[in-house]
């Protein structure tokens, strides 16, 4: 026996499947073409899309090109006026600490009086005796 076996289609088989592959041709054209076209709006549309992607890509740059170019202005006269800022700065430091530093010796004389009040005084008056009798019983040893 062999592998293959040849069997006729009946003449309604042979229709249906020249009508089948007669619709599938127009119907494969047409999806062809459908296919290119939409191909070829993806392409355009991609490409405007790029290309104003670009021209705002171009727009930005300019606009921070510039606002560079103000900040440097900027730095530039902020650089110009530091060294009177300096000098302005330093003046005001030399008035600001010349206080404290007066205040500074003032309360150090006064803490430093209140001590020695205190030790004189303790050193010319003779110790009170303590009115609690004492804890433990002194006695001296023999």
């Amino acid at each position: 026996m062999s592998a293959t076996t040849n069997t006729r289609l009946t003449p309604r088989q042979r229709l249906s499947r020249g009508l089948a592959y007669t619709a599938v041709g127009p119907v494969d054209v047409t999806r062809g073409v459908v296919g290119l076209g939409v191909q070829s709006a993806q392409a355009g549309a991609s490409s405007l899309r790029r290309r104003y992607r670009e021209g705002r890509l171009a727009r930005e740059l300019q606009a921070t090109q510039e606002a560079i170019a103000q900040e440097l202005a900027a730095a530039q006269e902020v650089a110009a006026g530091l060294p009177e800022a300096l000098q302005k700065a330093r003046r005001s430091q030399r008035r600001g600490k010349r206080p404290w530093l007066i205040a500074g010796v003032v309360v150090l004389a006064l803490a430093g009086g209140a001590v020695v009040f205190s030790i004189v005084r303790r050193s010319t008056r003779p110790p009170e005796p303590s009115p609690r009798p004492p804890s433990v019983e002194v006695q001296p040893r023999p």
